[in-house]
């Protein structure tokens, strides 16, 4: 006969072990799926963090002007501080990764007056405002470029070049002027290209010759536009090479209009065709329309963005323009009103 106690010990350690094996294999399972948890955590973290390197920002204003009626009130009201201007607005454009403006006139202490009645030259003190907001690549493709002469505008390249801000639409010579800034975000390389039809063939850049992007021609279309249309797409297609989204800035259209000309259409229409996906437009000085064209996107005009232009409400707004790129594409195009105040500084109010 068995002894009692022995079977009795055998049964309590078969249970004690079964019971360890029971822990343990609980326990391999707890860490098994903490394991899980901790790998798809990692995973969601990781794709969250490649959306955001893959995701850049891009905010486009129109018109600077800071002469004129614009630098009397920096001197009257903003202790003679060319930050003045922007202080109403700065910590808005400063969520841009790449913010693009278009400066209307040279930045300049030399030359002599050849424009009009209404030419500008701004202050070189007015770059210390530029850097404060942001501003990263700057337009100066337009027709106020040359109000002092060629040695203002070369004296503009040199002063931008030294404070780091680029510019597009003008150059030292023709292969300047006509190429592209490129800046890289996040993986992204964006390209700029700035244009304008509104300037005499003196003022074009050549080979051995300062000047701006202005691709006319000898020959009007039959909208009345002198465009060198082999000159423009020659331009984006050398871009579409280096970059993945192609911004082509244009001065161009009629002033106080707020609808956009055929003229305007044509050639910005010409441009998304040749490769860009966005055109950003100036010169009218008050908003026209922003539209889809195919796959690109054409804002006419985003008129003042700093201007002394108190003698209407239409001048005294516009448009901040928001473009959110995603894997290189742009993903939303959102247009942000904004007023001009009193003191010719733009604001978000009522948002």
């Amino acid at each position: 006969m068995k002894n009692p106690i022995v079977k009795n010990i055998f049964s309590y350690f078969l249970l004690a072990v079964l019971f360890i094996s029971a822990l343990s294999f609980f326990n391999n399972i707890f860490l098994l799926e903490a394991k899980i948890n901790s790998l798809y955590l990692q995973a969601v973290i990781n794709q969250s963090f490649s959306r955001k390197i893959n995701f850049v920002t891009l905010f486009f204003v129109g018109d600077i002007m800071l002469d004129r009626g614009v630098e009397l009130e920096i001197k009257k009201n903003g202790n003679s501080d060319f930050k003045f201007p922007f202080l109403k607005i700065e910590k808005d454009l400063r969520e841009a990764d790449v913010l693009f403006g278009n400066l209307e006139g040279p930045i300049s202490d030399k030359g002599q007056k050849v424009g009009s009645i209404y030419s500008f030259r701004t202050d070189p003190k007015s770059i210390d405002g530029l850097l404060f907001s942001g501003f990263d690549v700057l337009s100066v493709a337009n027709n106020h470029m040359f109000d002092y002469s060629r040695v203002a505008l070369e004296d503009t390249f040199s002063r931008l070049k030294k404070a780091g801000i680029d510019y597009v639409g003008g150059g030292f010579n023709e292969s300047e002027a006509y190429s592209a800034k490129i800046k890289e975000v996040n993986g992204t390389k964006i390209a700029f290209l700035a244009f304008t039809d509104l300037c005499p063939l003196s003022w074009q850049a050549t080979e051995t010759k300062s000047g701006m992007a202005c691709p006319v021609g000898s020959q009007r279309d039959s909208f009345g536009a002198l465009l060198d249309k082999d000159k423009l797409e020659k331009s984006i297609k050398n871009a579409k090479n280096q970059a993945d989204l192609i911004v082509v800035s244009m001065h161009f259209g009629d002033e106080y209009k707020t609808f956009s000309t055929q003229k305007q259409k044509t050639i910005a229409k010409f441009a998304i065709d040749s490769g860009a996906n966005l055109v950003i437009g100036h010169h009218p000085h008050v908003i026209q329309p922003v539209e889809k064209y195919q796959e690109g996107y054409i804002a006419y005009s985003l008129g003042n963005f700093i201007f002394d232009q108190n003698f209407s409400e239409e001048t005294m707004k516009g448009l901040i323009l928001k473009v959110f790129v995603e894997n290189g594409k742009i993903k939303e195009v959102v247009p942000v009103e904004f007023k001009i105040n009193q003191n010719f500084q733009p604001e978000i109010t009522g948002l």
